[in-house]
């Protein structure tokens, strides 16, 4: 009697555990693993004392000072110079100088004529097995966008005042292959 209740709890016990593969357990019990979402987190600029003692206090809900925009921070990161309005001088710093000086000999002017003469020549040279064997040019499979539908919707987003993510992106649908494509 009792091994026929070990047996029958040993069957019974991981059908029981098979109702517990739900995602509401695993995540009351912290057995998945849920980032934040990285477009979302934001940095503020680190407190720091103030020069002079004597400033008034912050008002509650004014902007930080030391704040940048999303635009004004990206701005920084490209071109340094240019956030700190030093972006009118075409003179390049010393340490540019040096980098470019370090990148070898200049590119000849006709640099785009002698590759597109040379991506010609490889283009064309082709034996005849290998025309023999690829005879068919692969089909595109590559993903086009929809330019007049994309360009109503990121109008409408801007109009909506939502971001320019929101909705689906309008693709270009390729025809289907028939049968008779498919041979030849």
């Amino acid at each position: 009697m009792g091994s026929t209740r070990i047996v029958l709890a040993a069957a019974v016990l991981p059908l029981l555990l098979t109702a517990c593969g739900g995602s509401d357990l695993t995540r009351t019990f912290g057995l998945n693993r849920e980032s934040p979402d990285e477009f979302q987190v934001t940095t503020r600029a680190p407190l720091s004392m103030p020069p002079d003692y004597m400033l008034r206090p912050p008002r509650p809900g004014a902007a930080r000072p030391q704040e940048m925009t999303e635009r004004q921070e990206a701005e920084s990161t490209l071109a340094p110079q240019a956030a700190l309005g030093a972006g009118q001088s075409s003179e390049a710093s010393p340490g540019q100088q040096a980098l470019v000086a370090a990148a070898g000999p200049a590119a000849p002017a006709d640099i785009r004529q002698r590759l597109d003469v040379d991506a010609a020549m490889a283009a064309s040279d082709h034996s005849f097995a290998d025309k023999l064997m690829f005879w068919r040019t692969p089909p595109d499979r590559s993903v086009v966008v929809d330019p007049q539908r994309e360009a109503q919707r990121l109008r409408e987003n801007a109009a909506l005042g939502q971001p320019p993510t929101t909705g689906d992106t309008p693709i270009i649908q390729r025809k289907k292959d028939t049968i008779w494509d498919a041979l030849f």
